[in-house]
């Protein structure tokens, strides 16, 4: 008798052994389920960032990362959002509608500018930064901190084989 299906994945994976006995299914196993991960934490990050959208969370993550001051300019932006330079301005347009950053001269660049976080963005970033890490808790609650170590490497393995 065959182990039960764990997950709807499993029972994918059964119906095509069973249509198609010949195939090497492992790749199914792995990356079905996160794609399935992934809609869940899409989910979780597009409530977390409700006032925000993923959009704005990025540009004002990137801000809040790079440190006191917090600002970057559009290509340092663009880099850390990989997004277009038409994509980066908008983004920055409205997040400047939203009084979330201010722009500025780059003082080191006669011709460039700087995207400079406000406190009302410093606020909205880091508010939006717990509650996506509570949600994300939630996701992982099944795995051991062990657990959650070794599927961190497993995935960064394959990451930084797709990046490279």
């Amino acid at each position: 008798m065959s182990a039960p299906n764990r997950d709807e994945v499993d029972r994918l994976i059964a119906a095509w052994k069973s249509e198609r006995p010949e195939l090497d299914l492992a790749p199914l196993a792995i990356l079905s389920r996160i794609t399935r991960i992934s809609r869940q934490l899409d989910i979780a990050r597009h409530d977390a960032f409700a006032e925000l959208d993923t959009w704005g969370f990025d540009v004002l993550a990137a801000l809040r990362r790079a440190g006191s001051p917090y600002q970057l300019s559009p290509g340092q932006l663009m880099q850390e959002t990989m997004v277009t330079s038409g994509t980066i301005t908008n983004r920055l347009d409205r997040l400047e509608e939203l009084k979330l950053i201010t722009r500025g001269p780059d003082p080191d660049d006669g011709r460039g500018s700087l995207a400079k976080l406000t406190n009302a963005g410093m606020k909205a970033v880091d508010k939006a930064l717990d509650d996506l890490l509570e949600r994300e808790r939630v996701l992982l609650a099944g795995l051991t901190k062990d657990e959650r170590t070794q599927l961190a490497d497993l995935l960064s393995e394959i990451a930084s084989k797709l990046e490279g």
